[in-house]
């Protein structure tokens, strides 16, 4: 038996890629890296079997299974989904929503509606909207892009305002599959996923950011993404689907 698995081409994938590598499953696998958006419709399509895709997606996908203890998450600040702007959230009048994934744009909005509760038009956005931020348009970026981007005066952290909102964790993604897959590849498959997690500073080694840096780059893998798919992080999953529904 063969798989195809689809997962985010960010850094926060890190420990996963090397985990895969030097741990290998004795089920062949090809392994595509997307950003969250591709990820979640090759899943929803079915080009894949597996995949890392944002969460956000799960009540659109008719049959689906979380088939690991892991998943992308953070317990307060995550350092890499955040709200840019040149004026305080209180002025801001738009905010443009970040093509690359459903997560995370849908975050803003359940923070808007339930916690900030401010008069703001969410605008979706397409390549290039970053230079779009200006007065009281800000915008939520995601991913490698906001290493570094320091510019801008404002900065929102949206994993440490949900934490602010509701005293959890936040889940963006976790590794699902779109039919059932056989117990002996789940257990290989976590047991890869672990071996990563237990390996990030070999992992960072391998595979360096030349943004970050090596301290950097460890820090962020090992202190602001929380890997591990616990009672909280899932308590936190159902309150964010929930808060979904409503609006």
């Amino acid at each position: 038996m063969s798989y195809s698995i689809s997962i985010v081409n960010y850094y926060n994938t890190t420990p996963f890629l090397y985990g895969l590598k030097h741990c290998p499953l004795k089920w062949k696998h090809k392994i595509e890296l997307d950003i969250p958006s591709v990820c979640a419709q090759k899943l929803k399509n079915k080009e894949v079997d597996i995949g890392v895709v944002p969460v956000a997606i799960l009540p659109e996908l008719q049959n689906y299974h979380i088939i690991t203890d892991f998943c992308i998450g953070a317990e307060k600040k995550v350092d890499s989904v955040k709200l840019f702007s040149e004026k305080p959230l209180n002025e801001l009048t738009h905010i443009l929503l970040d093509y690359q994934s459903k997560t995370s744009i849908t975050l803003v909005q359940v923070l808007n509606k339930h916690f900030w509760k401010k008069n703001i038009q969410f605008i979706p956005a397409s390549q290039g909207f970053e230079n779009q931020i200006k007065g009281t348009t800000g915008a939520v970026i995601i991913g490698d892009r906001t290493f570094g981007l320091s510019k801008y005066p404002y900065q929102y952290d949206l994993a440490e305002e949900w934490y602010r909102f509701t005293g959890l964790p936040f889940v963006f993604a976790c590794w699902v599959s779109n039919h059932k897959l056989e117990n002996e590849f789940i257990t290989q498959f976590n047991t890869s996923l672990k071996y990563g997690i237990e390996h990030i500073r070999e992992a960072v080694i391998e595979y360096p950011n030349t943004i970050l840096g090596t301290t950097d780059s460890f820090d962020y893998l090992n202190h602001k993404i929380s890997y591990h798919f616990d009672n909280e992080k899932r308590k936190a999953l159902s309150k964010f689907l929930e808060l979904m529904q409503i609006g």
